[in-house]
């Protein structure tokens, strides 16, 4: 793939690339739609990612283009840049905002970007292209940005910028991860530890239900406000900055003060995922992969019944895991609507396991899944470029 990009660039730029970058994608092991409620997140980075050629140029333009997309844009270098309608570019165009508005001097860059993230399926594509982005101009421009602040202004362009009102979770994964290692991640303070995930006989299967959804056309925003209205509930009479300041226990005593149906359902969720995070993590340390995969089945079960998020094909994936005894547990990923499901199995059962749930999902929604393995894989950095 390397050697293929390093070509691919020669062809379209009519020079060779001086820096190559690469950020992964990353999937939620447990804690879904509890980041921006304060709460605790387990992720990890995956193989598969972004990649980025750059060369610099003496046109004063910045280049853009992709093997993933037809567009491309060319832009001169100015003092603000402009969402342009929904095109990929507005990743990098956002990062590129962000470093000119906070004083750098840049200069004219020719990129070329390349994901093998299933896009729009969950997996974090868009915090990979702002990180992989980000993390080339500070290395390039050396702007003496920390990788931590990278984190931060590459999610100050998705909402502010793209207009996605999602959590830090994505970008600080993408940026932190770890190989072999899950990231337990407080979203309030940014605090995290990295636990050894030692899966044993087991891999992760991650499953594209090939059914895009896009953020910022799903009810995803209208979660964050649900969250805020039962958040402002509960400070009548709790001293709480975020929902996941409170444990269950805590909110069943309160629950009396949310007197809509529908937001306490959002509350619930929400606050006994982030306790299921805490016995996630204690069972990823003892091994216990059975109690591991109890906790993602729970876990799923909440995301569809109390916050709504799930859907057929999703629910399809998890509905099959548990009928499988190679499969330990298996939960949709990501904000839902859509998008991708996860599901811990055994290594010498992925090829059948692969077969049996495409046949499965295939006969109840009416289309095939795309089934494939991953790793635990590092954060964002620098690739070698020499390529033999």
């Amino acid at each position: 793939m390397k050697h293929t990009l390093y070509q691919k660039f020669n062809k379209f730029y009519n020079k060779d690339a001086q820096n190559a970058y690469f950020s992964p994608g990353r999937v939620n092991l447990i804690g879904e739609h509890i980041d921006y409620n304060g709460g605790l997140v387990m992720p990890c980075a995956i193989t598969q990612g972004s990649y980025l050629l750059i060369a610099p140029n003496e046109d004063g333009v910045f280049r853009f283009r992709s093997l993933n997309f037809p567009e491309q844009q060319e832009i001169p270098l100015q003092d603000q840049y402009k969402k342009d309608g929904d095109n990929w570019f507005n990743f990098p165009i956002g990062i590129i905002n962000y470093f000119t508005k906070d004083g750098h001097q840049l200069k004219g860059l020719d990129m070329l970007f390349y994901g093998d993230i299933p896009l729009g399926s969950g997996l974090s594509s868009s915090a990979s292209i702002e990180v992989v982005t980000a993390f080339a101009l500070n290395d390039i421009f050396n702007s003496g940005y920390s990788k931590l602040d990278l984190v931060k202004l590459s999610k100050s362009v998705e909402n502010n910028f793209i207009g996605v009102n999602s959590g830090i979770m994505d970008q600080f994964a993408v940026a932190f991860g770890e190989k072999n290692k899950a990231l337990v991640l407080n979203c309030d303070t940014l605090e995290y530890q990295a636990v050894d995930s030692n899966l044993g006989d087991y891999l992760l299967a991650i499953i594209n239900t090939n059914k895009p959804r896009n953020l910022t056309e799903s009810k995803y925003n209208e979660r964050v406000q649900e969250c805020k209205e039962a958040l402002t509930a509960l400070q009548k009479e709790l001293n709480i900055n975020y929902l996941c300041d409170i444990d269950a226990e805590t909110l069943k005593k309160h629950e009396l003060l949310i007197t809509n149906a529908v937001i306490l359902k959002r509350a619930k969720h929400v606050i006994e995922e982030n306790d299921r995070v805490k016995l996630a993590a204690a069972a990823l340390a003892n091994n216990n992969l059975h109690e591991f995969g109890r906790l993602m089945y729970a876990s799923h079960d909440s995301l569809r019944d109390q916050y709504e998020v799930s859907g057929a094909e999703l629910d399809a994936i998890a509905e099959y895991g548990k009928t499988d005894p190679n499969v330990a547990g298996s939960r949709m990923t990501g904000a839902g609507f859509g998008g991708c499901a996860i599901a811990l199995v055994k290594r010498d059962a992925f090829d059948d396991y692969s077969s049996k749930i495409t046949k499965y999902y295939t006969d109840k929604i009416g289309y095939a899944p795309s089934v494939y393995s991953s790793l635990i894989g590092d954060g964002v950095g620098l690739l070698n470029l020499l390529v033999n």
